[in-house]
């Protein structure tokens, strides 16, 4: 395949592109790019960052798991390319020498993009725009100055003019849904790919060969989120900063999620249709858009169909969708926000959840009217705690309720044992959340984040 796409200013096109060759790999191995390092290779720990501009702007992404095709008609910005021609310092690489940001000097490279990345945006919320660079050995503290100090600089001219170029036609990207769906009736057994922040562990990490990928980049209708007085429909490409900020302002809980759900690069690239997709047990979207009632629009050729998005998963790594099937959209009812996501994980940031709860309780006259709850990490699916709700519905908002809801849950949950948590502590946990969601409704401060604030 022949893509096009511009690096570090310059325009490149690739007549015998590798689908299933990684950004990373090619940057280093065939350009010799070595700034841009490998890491953990599983779009972690962000010593691979790049800044990628497109039609929606400037985006930090883990290089380690991009797949060259998704480069087509995009610019792309390695830490060689942060400088200018003439060989100037951009604000951001200035401001790290003269506060001595550099640590070990290996994810260096990587803070530098992210906040190159931020600096073109005007980003100043640094600590969870360098949430993805993984790397505390040193300079952590003198990082965040210089990203402070680069703040008010003036974007750099090479930076601020970056347009991409027209992205070349493919025979395996197409340019709208429709498009899509006559490609993947015709292929069935193709790999759709979407941000590939899942896919792209399958080839470094499970070393796979994917033999048919289709790339989904390029279905804009995909990419749409509809907001009307009743519903709520969110397209299956639309990445997961653009989910946060569209439901920051109906559900604060929920895009709280989000921002700790991934990292700025993951989030990025992440979509909320591939998180749906791929079934996993502990993906932390499901069990909100559940709790909140979500219906998820699946199409194969000219066929749709509708379900409720908790029917979607049937067992562990097994979904309801037929060979040629995709996630077109996920809708769901606008309403009052009750809803309140709490997400437990080892590390606060950008780490996998131990178990996440998703809380949609409606309280009238000091008695709850309906309640849909959904856990994932609690089972091999995303699933709802009907029993839990049973014991809620109808009954009175307080602590003698909370208490015989909270013995429920041995009915609803059987977790597994794993490296992040036991069984019997998830169990503790999903408890604990009904407790702080009965506290958090009650305007109680249920975060350490919120303490003295």
């Amino acid at each position: 395949m022949t893509i096009t796409f511009h690096l570090n200013g310059e325009e490149v096109t690739l007549s015998d592109a590798n689908s299933s060759a990684t950004l990373l790999d090619w940057l280093r191995e065939e350009r010799g790019l070595t700034g841009t390092k490998e890491g953990c290779n599983e779009g972690d720990c962000g010593a691979c960052t790049v800044m990628v501009t497109d039609e929606q702007g400037a985006k930090p992404l883990n290089a380690c798991i991009l797949f060259l095709p998704q480069l087509n008609g995009k610019s792309v910005r390695t830490v060689e390319g942060a400088a200018g021609p003439d060989g100037s310092l951009h604000p951001v690489q200035d401001a790290m020498i003269n506060h001595h940001g550099s640590q070990c000097g290996f994810c260096t490279p990587g803070f530098v993009m992210s906040m190159v990345t931020a600096h073109k945006n005007g980003a100043h919320d640094f600590d969870d725009q360098l949430a993805g660079n993984l790397c505390r050995c040193t300079g952590y503290a003198p990082i965040i100055r210089a990203a402070k100090a680069a703040a008010d600089q003036p974007v750099p001219d090479w930076i601020a003019s970056e347009a991409p170029p027209a992205a070349t036609a493919l025979d395996n990207m197409p340019t709208s849904s429709d498009d899509l769906a006559a490609l993947f009736a015709a292929n069935p057994e193709a790999t759709l790919v979407a941000g590939a922040t899942d896919v792209g562990l399958w080839v470094t990490k499970g070393l796979r060969n994917l033999e048919h990928m289709i790339f989904l980049d390029r279905c804009t209708d995909l990419k749409q989120i509809e907001i009307s007085e009743e519903t709520v429909r969110v397209g299956a490409m639309v990445d997961m900063n653009r989910m946060r900020a569209a439901i920051a302002p109906l559900h604060p809980s929920y895009a709280e999620m989000i921002r700790r759900y991934a990292s700025q690069q993951v989030r990025a690239a992440a979509t909320v249709g591939g998180n749906i997709a791929n079934g996993s047990p502990i993906g932390d979207n499901p069990p909100a858009l559940i709790a909140l009632g979500a219906t998820l629009h699946l199409r194969k050729g000219d066929t749709r169909r509708d379900l409720p998005l908790e029917d979607f998963f049937l067992e562990y790594g097994k979904q309801d969708r037929q060979p040629g099937e995709f996630v077109e959209a996920v809708s769901f009812p606008r309403q009052p926000d009750t809803l309140r996501v709490y997400k437990l994980s080892k590390r606060f940031d950008q780490d996998i959840s131990a178990v996440l709860g998703a809380f949609n309780v409606t309280v009238e006259d000091g008695i709850v009217r309906a309640a849909r709850i959904a856990f994932g990490g609690m089972a091999g699916i995303p699933k709802r705690a009907s029993n839990v709700e049973a014991a809620l519905s109808g009954q009175p908002w307080t602590p003698a309720t909370i208490a015989l809801a909270q013995a429920e849950f041995d009915k609803d949950f059987t977790p597994m044992r794993d490296m992040r948590a036991s069984d019997e502590y998830r169990l503790d946990c999903a408890r604990n959340m009904l407790q702080r969601c009965f506290a958090d409704l009650a305007g109680e401060t249920v975060s350490v984040l919120e303490v003295g604030q």
